[in-house]
């Protein structure tokens, strides 16, 4: 059983729903289950909008979205990824933008969120921070046990951020027992 909303699971299941989030294209999503030393996917996929959609209707869909993923799934945790560097000042601010309303989401739920960055996500899913998008997808494949690579690109990074933190906070959960242990 996963924690209650607000609190990170100790013991027992991680539920995580990561979100690579998108200012143009798709904004990717993908839940994850992990139980010991297995992962599972519950559900991925990608948030596109018309291209004539406005900002402030592009970040209300993706707000809904989020919302709607916590409803159905009760997520222990959020990962996004976090901002990297931009091609100007604006996209970056936009983008940042996007982020808040998944950080909001989260904090109007009592989840608490976790920011990661492409490196990060990189590094702990293929052991490299300058990994290919082809060997995030295989890596993907291969710790969820998915019989193909996900699709689209959006949805994959949204499962590897995802999954990143299950390894992060896997990793934080056997310090602090190795601490209590060795006091």
């Amino acid at each position: 059983m996963h924690g209650a909303a607000g609190e990170e699971c100790v013991a027992g299941t991680l539920r995580v729903l990561g979100i690579d989030p998108a200012l143009v294209g798709a904004t990717g999503y993908g839940v994850v289950e992990v139980a010991g030393p297995a992962a599972r996917m519950l559900r991925f996929g990608a948030l596109r909008f018309a291209a004539r959609a406005d900002f402030p209707a592009r970040l209300r869909g993706i707000h809904e979205m989020v919302m709607q993923l916590v409803k159905e799934f009760t997520p222990d945790a959020i990962a996004v990824e976090s901002v990297f560097a931009a091609l100007n000042v604006r996209t970056a601010l936009k983008l940042a933008e996007v982020r808040g309303v998944i950080l909001l989401a989260a904090a109007q739920a009592q989840i608490p969120s976790h920011s990661y960055s492409p490196r990060e996500v990189k590094a702990s899913i293929a052991g490299n921070g300058s990994a290919s998008k082809q060997q995030m997808q295989q890596m993907i494949k291969a710790q969820l046990g998915l019989c193909e690579e996900p699709e689209p690109a959006d949805a994959a990074d949204a499962l590897a951020v995802a999954l990143c933190h299950a390894h992060a906070a896997r990793a934080a959960q056997r310090l602090a027992r190795s601490v209590l242990v060795n006091q």
